[in-house]
């Protein structure tokens, strides 16, 4: 073997020592945050570790989520979070530790409170999780948990069944309302998209993959990432830091390549 060979040969086997070592290392830090869990859900480490990034983690009664005790309407569950105790979010990441599909929503709020209220499809009974980043890379997370009968991710909508979706996709409805307590104003935003999860026969997932809300130098207020559990016709409740942004707009795409566009007024 060439000295050459050899260098090689030993990188990868000292490459190797180490994944060896990292691995128990991750299983470790798995299994003492699936402990300290407040509800105890075998997925959580999936979502830590996907969702996530393995980030450092603090369960935050701080972080308020609001939802029903039990999902009458499985396909359009609502919640709420708020994570404004907190101070400075720059990322918020919300999953349901037993839908088919976990990722739920990524929204970031630059220039708004963190705080959201929408609604999102419910496969069966799970937690639902509210992750938080403060500036300092710690993922503050809230909880709750959610009963249902079940089906939400794995029936067709609505729009879907009776063909409406095709005439109204990507409309957008938009109104501007005094804010509550200390936010400046709140804006609420309808967009029709029949949010497929591509988990029903014969209909492949098509759902809107980006939101921004701009002001009216387009310079970004907000910016959301969705997926497939978001409900049909999403709706979103945003609470501005200021009074009134004149001139907002709303930008985005789904993942069929159409665009999103409508201004936002009061």
């Amino acid at each position: 073997m060439t000295g050459r060979r050899q260098g090689m040969a030993l990188l990868a086997l000292a490459w190797l020592g180490l994944a060896s070592l990292a691995a128990p290392a991750a299983a470790a830090t798995d299994a003492v945050l699936a402990r300290s869990d407040p509800l105890q859900s075998p997925q959580w480490a999936w979502i830590h570790k996907e969702l996530l990034e393995r980030g450092p983690v603090v369960f935050d009664n701080r972080v308020k989520v609001t939802g029903p005790a039990f999902a009458e309407d499985p396909m359009r569950v609502p919640i709420a979070f708020d994570a404004s105790a907190l101070g400075e979010v720059d990322r918020i990441v919300v999953a349901v530790d037993r839908n088919p599909i976990r990722p739920v929503l990524v929204f970031e709020p630059l220039r708004v409170r963190p705080s959201l209220s929408f609604r999102f499809k419910l496969e069966q009974a799970s937690p639902v999780r509210v992750a938080a980043r403060t500036r300092d890379g710690t993922w503050h997370v809230g909880s709750a948990w959610v009963d249902a009968g079940g089906g939400g991710c794995t029936v067709p909508g609505a729009s879907r069944r009776d063909g409406s979706w095709s005439r109204t996709l990507n409309r957008v409805e938009a109104r501007v309302f005094p804010g509550l307590g200390d936010a400046g104003a709140r804006v609420r935003l309808r967009v029709m998209h029949p949010m497929d999860t591509g988990l029903v026969a014969g209909i492949p997932a098509f759902h809107i993959e980006t939101l921004v809300l701009a002001d009216a130098a387009r310079q970004p207020l907000l910016r959301l990432a969705l997926h497939e559990p978001v409900a049909e016709n999403p709706i979103f409740s945003i609470d501005l830091r200021e009074a009134v942004v004149p001139g907002m707009t709303l930008a985005g795409h789904d993942n069929n390549g159409n665009r999103i566009a409508a201004r936002v007024s009061p």
